[in-house]
């Protein structure tokens, strides 16, 4: 294997080309990434660099010293639009073209979108790093703050914009905020904890129409027929798996790039991060991990994979592990908390807001969350039921 090319610039794709150097290979490794910008950290985003406590430049991934050690052939601000994995080449901006030998896409997510409102100043998703200091300029202007989605990303801007002082109105369809992600029980817990931090918690409502005055967002309508006044409306109601230039390659699409339980999609194809979608024994099916610990530790097996292919591939199966940092609670989840699992609160207390619980389903232990309780959680991550659903 001569030429790998990694297509993706973030945690996953970096941790990959970092891992293919590190098991060996010393033939030519080509990175293209869609943004100018070096490879950078995600996850702080939505909070230290959004709330002004971080300088952009310290989300970087790594020294430029330390990339140059890779031998990277760093392709930046070019997006990759077709590959032919048969005859093993990939296209850029729909001109030049690379060939390869072997190739992990790490493309990660694409934000979506409402049907109506983004052609107004002022309405903001938040994926890139530019997206997060322009809105972050925006806050400085002490707007009235509307999000719109109270998964992760949401409430973590909620958050964000609230510590800086201003006006935030929370809106979502599910029941409680994190509703998807940890279930009634504990979005209640989320939901309360916003309010006591004076965010205005709209639950169980649709968003029907965005108006503007003059170019600018102005108000969020909901479909109770309320207007929510906004300078600022920021939408976070969920990604989708960056796939649009493998739709004519032959290559399994799904929900994200469909692999096997190596990680392997076609031959010479890896996926690894957001994107990946692969079979997983503890979820008694396939998943896509939308977490920070999951990129990096899928890139790690797809270049390992990538690198022992055919007959040295090992299946990807760990303990998801992801977290979310808001006003001063931390929430670390193990496994799964499906939002119809049964909740065991099994170390702490709900009240004191210092705790841990076990979620509950199909017979078996599938989660464990810990509400402000990092060491206590670690004891209770092996409860965690060890075999496949039934």
């Amino acid at each position: 294997m001569d030429h790998i090319v990694v297509v993706g610039a973030s945690a996953a794709g970096l941790t990959a080309a970092d891992t293919l150097r590190r098991e060996g290979f010393t033939g030519t490794l080509t990175m293209v990434g869609d943004e100018l910008r070096p490879p950078y950290d995600r996850p702080p985003l939505s909070k230290q660099v959004l709330a002004g406590d971080w300088e952009p430049h310290k989300a970087t991934l790594r020294q430029e010293s330390d990339v140059q050690r890779l031998r990277l052939q760093l392709v930046l601000g070019h997006r990759a639009t077709e590959v032919d994995p048969v005859a093993r080449a990939l296209t850029l901006d729909g001109r030049e073209q690379i060939g390869y030998d072997g190739l992990i896409v790490a493309t990660g997510l694409r934000p979506r979108h409402l049907p109506f409102g983004h052609d107004l100043a002022g309405v903001h998703v938040l994926r890139t790093l530019d997206d997060t200091l322009t809105l972050r300029a925006e806050l400085l202007g002490g707007p009235r703050v509307v999000v719109i989605g109270a998964g992760f990303l949401g409430t973590e801007i909620a958050a964000t914009a609230r510590g800086l002082g201003l006006d935030v109105t929370l809106v979502d369809v599910e029941a409680t905020p994190l509703a998807r992600q940890v279930g009634s029980d504990v979005g209640e817990l989320a939901a309360q904890t916003h309010r006591d931090h004076g965010v205005d918690v709209r639950m169980r409502r649709h968003v029907t129409g965005v108006i503007g005055q003059n170019g600018r967002v102005a108000a969020v309508v909901l479909d109770d027929g309320s207007r929510l006044a906004a300078d600022v409306v920021v939408v976070a109601i969920g990604s989708v798996p960056a796939t649009d230039w493998l739709t004519d390659s032959g290559i399994p699409l799904g929900d994200g790039v469909l692999c096997d339980p190596t990680c392997k999609a076609a031959p010479g194809v890896y996926a690894a991060g957001d994107v990946a979608n692969w079979p997983h024994p503890l979820a008694g099916g396939r998943i896509r991990l939308e977490q920070r610990t999951n990129a990096t530790l899928q890139a790690v097996t797809a270049a390992k994979n990538l690198l022992a292919d055919p007959d040295g591939a090992l299946p990807y199966a760990p303990m998801p592990f992801g977290w979310t940092d808001q006003y001063d609670t931390k929430i670390q989840i193990h496994g799964w908390c499906p939002p119809d699992a049964q909740v065991e609160v099994v170390d702490g207390d709900v009240r004191s807001r210092t705790f841990v619980a076990l979620y509950h389903a199909g017979g078996r232990v599938v989660g464990a969350l810990g509400w402000n309780s990092p060491r206590a959680l670690l004891r209770y991550r092996g409860h965690i039921a060890q075999h496949p659903a039934a």
